[in-house]
């Protein structure tokens, strides 16, 4: 039994520093060394109702594989972590684990939590560097299912059933598989490589991955199906941008963070030879404050922007983005303009953004999320003298697949509606789940979708063969 650590205190990992990070796309965490995880992991007292594992939405066993750590036994670590996630170096970077695993650790009543992403992402890194020993074909099991999206939810599907034997097929949009992890995360929060190490570990079992695929458009899910597929997950994410509706969003220099996002993740943007351009921007307002800001704001900078704001209009405590990411943005000469609206972008003689009006709020009773609601401030109008805005107040699942699927019930904001426990929709032999479901929320909690779909769907299947086998 390793000696526990009494510490109060996460260990530290370490980072680039702010003044450097700011102007490049590398990692801004540089992770642990073995001493340093081993050190952590002995911080884990072990409990025995696993508080922890109850809060993750894939159920890994988290005790268990920090116990393997803190012996210094990493490989064992990453077979407890593969057996629950398909993407435990995505997981150790994006998820937010003080709202879940960490949030419920029993070590935070007095103290930090155990570092349990630090400690996933130093073992998912540790292997791929020492061992990375590709996975194996399972033996079929002679059953097909189609995937519609190549994200977080349904990349986990697809290794979920592939485990099991199934022939699965990915489609996707796009033409580089990945969804949020590839367009949406920058390089510097979570590098691209790892996300194309995993997709390949997900080839190596028999994934098949067929990109600029658009469902809807190229196929439609009947199609799927008179294709032999037996079952359809349906995990195209949301990633159709809302826009405020005031004058001048349609200016030039205006983006919304997801096309903004993409033209630097996906099509490399910053990049001289980039044929996807992207304005050289002096001063930058993003306008929300989940991640997705915080992403766009730091992104910005790092492209040369002299001064970059984030826009919101609650206050520095209803910031819903990421406790560590407000945290570095302001580290790295982000200026937070909280308490406030904008009301109208006007532009030049030529259609430039030009500047921001903008009002101040002030927090008034709480409304039905819990959260008190901004009124403005009487005569509180000013301009923020900008020349690029970013629109980040969130996303809706794009219309395509529900207006060219007969009977698919959707809800009034354009998302899937489904049985709330496995994913089935209003077709039968159609799942669906992440982001298209629910609207934009966390890449963990999409993943905790499919897996629960492919449980749901290899029931589904099995179920349906004993049913003909019996009548047979």
């Amino acid at each position: 039994m390793a000696e526990k650590n009494l510490s109060l205190k996460k260990v530290e990992m370490p980072s680039q520093a702010p003044e450097v990070r700011n102007k490049n796309f590398d990692e801004v965490a540089l992770g642990y060394t073995a001493e340093m995880a081993i050190e952590e992991a002995k911080r884990c007292f072990n409990c025995p109702t696993k508080p922890c594992r109850s809060a993750c939405p894939v159920m890994i066993d988290i005790p268990a594989f920090i116990q393997k750590v803190a012996q210094g036994e990493f490989a064992e670590a990453y077979k407890i972590l593969k057996q629950s996630t398909a993407l435990p170096a995505v997981c150790g970077r994006v998820c937010p684990q003080e709202n879940q695993c960490e949030g419920k650790c029993v070590r935070a009543i007095k103290g930090e939590s155990v570092a349990i992403g630090r400690l996933e992402r130093f073992v998912a890194d540790w292997y791929r560097k020492n061992i990375n020993q590709t996975p194996s074909r399972p033996t079929s099991n002679n059953h097909k299912v189609a995937i519609i999206g190549a994200g977080p939810s349904g990349l986990t599907a697809a290794g979920e059933l592939a485990k099991l034997g199934y022939d699965v097929t990915v489609y996707e949009a796009l033409h580089l598989a990945g969804g949020v992890l590839v367009y949406g995360i920058p390089e510097f929060r979570l590098p691209k490589q790892i996300v194309a190490d995993e997709i390949e570990n997900l080839k190596s079992m028999g994934v098949k991955i067929e990109t600029n695929m658009v469902i809807g458009k190229v196929l439609t899910i009947d199609d799927l199906f008179d294709m032999g597929n037996e079952a359809v997950y349906i995990a195209s994410g949301a990633g159709l941008p809302r826009f405020m509706g005031i004058p001048g969003e349609s200016l030039k220099g205006v983006y919304s963070a997801n096309e903004y996002l993409t033209r630097i993740n996906l099509m490399k943007a910053y990049q001289s030879n980039s044929k996807t351009p992207i304005k050289k921007s002096r001063n930058v307002a993003v306008v929300g404050g989940g991640n997705v800001a915080m992403d766009a704001a730091r992104s910005a900078k790092r492209l040369g922007a002299e001064n970059v704001y984030i826009v919101y209009r609650r206050g520095m405590e209803e910031l819903p983005a990421r406790k560590e990411e407000v945290e570095h943005a302001i580290e790295e000469g982000i200026v937070f303009k909280t308490l406030t609206n904008p009301v109208e972008v006007f532009g030049d003689e030529n259609g430039m953004v030009a500047g921001m009006r903008c009002v101040q709020m002030e927090l008034g009773e709480a409304d039905e999320s819990g959260r008190r609601r901004p009124i403005t401030k009487p005569d509180s109008e000013f301009v923020l003298d900008v020349d690029t805005m970013i629109m980040s107040i969130g996303t809706s699942p794009n219309p395509l697949i529900r207006s060219t699927t007969p009977g698919l019930e959707t809800n009034s904001r354009g998302c899937i509606v489904t049985d709330g426990i496995d994913g089935l929709t209003s077709r039968e032999g159609v799942y669906a789940g992440g982001d298209a479901v629910t609207g934009a929320a966390t890449v963990i909690l999409a993943m905790g979708a499919g897996k629960a779909a492919a449980a749901a769907i290899n029931k589904y299947i099995l179920n349906k063969s004993a049913e003909q086998i019996a009548k047979d």
